[in-house]
């Protein structure tokens, strides 16, 4: 498909919500830039999200996920990354000549060019991590298939932080994917004794910001705020939530806890880190192991 698109054609990419999905689009979209730097991206995106590609030089515009809006972009190609019934009825509308998306998604038949499996573009059959997974769509698409890079983010500088500094998420978006605060807590307890660093929480919209003693807390952060205090931290422990892949594409080091998700398909992209998992659930990783992880991963860094 894109051996097909003129010089100057104008791409849509469907990728419609979650911090950590619209993160691990961006290697892919590098990818894509750095092959067809004539190539003009948009990326259709709920709006909450859309700061993620704020400053992105590989992202021409953003969209917000309307009708109206996509076809005022007037694409030669869209591609979708999402698969919901809104996606869909996006590509339906969008006038582009070539529509593009997974061949398992509902209502295939609307795309031109229907992608395979990530295993079978990329010829193995080991578990694919989600930013090997979109970016197999682009080498399906005719993007010469090469190394997944690291996410990118970009974001001003911020000067009102300590000079060193870990950041730690409590909160998920499930109970099973939640570790719960007091460990967390005991975790930064460590960390300030022990590795000279200052813990600041970052709870989010509707999580308590009131319950962390004497630590510093960045509550409701936006994700512009977000980006610019991951761009500068030394430490990321967290739970398996989109601001692990935050820290990753500015090469953090990470030590996340996971619940029921696969960490070898969601563990934060091309970063120094630890991934802890048990078989009867998050509870059971014990505050010990977070402990050993952020230590073994803090001396591999200063190693």
């Amino acid at each position: 498909m894109l051996d097909r698109l003129a010089p100057g054609s104008r791409i849509a990419v469907i990728r419609l919500r979650s911090l950590g999905d619209c993160v691990l689009t961006t290697p892919a979209l590098a990818l894509l830039k750095a092959h067809r730097p004539d190539l003009h991206i948009a990326i259709a995106v709920e709006d909450r999200y859309a700061s993620v590609f704020e400053g992105n030089p590989d992202v021409e515009t953003t969209l917000p996920p309307t009708v109206a809006a996509l076809r005022a972009w007037r694409p030669d190609a869209t591609i979708n990354l999402h698969g919901g019934t809104r996606s869909m009825t996006l590509i339906a509308v969008s006038g582009a000549r070539y529509r593009a998306g997974f061949a398992h998604h509902r209502f295939a038949f609307l795309y031109t060019h229907k992608i395979p499996r990530a295993q079978e573009i990329m010829g193995v059959e080991r578990k694919v991590h989600t930013a090997e997974h979109v970016a197999s769509a682009l080498f399906f698409l005719g993007l010469p298939q090469t190394e997944v890079p690291r996410a990118r983010l970009f974001s001003p500088q911020s000067t009102d932080l300590p000079a060193g500094y870990a950041v730690l998420h409590p909160f998920a978006s499930a109970p099973e994917k939640t570790w719960g605060l007091e460990r967390f807590l005991a975790v930064a307890a460590h960390i300030e004794a022990n590795l000279n660093l200052t813990p600041v929480f970052i709870p989010g919209p509707g999580e308590p910001a009131n319950v962390f003693g004497r630590y510093r807390v960045i509550p409701n952060a936006p994700i512009s705020d977000l980006k610019g205090l991951m761009s500068r931290a030394q430490l990321f422990v967290g739970n398996d939530s989109g601001p692990a892949h935050f820290a990753a594409a500015y090469g953090v080091p990470s030590v996340v806890v996971f619940g029921p998700t696969d960490p070898a398909v969601w563990f934060p992209w091309r970063t120094e880190g630890r991934a802890l998992q048990m078989p009867g659930g998050i509870l059971e990783v014990r505050v010990s192991q977070v402990i050993e992880a952020v230590d073994a991963v803090k001396s591999r860094v200063n190693a």
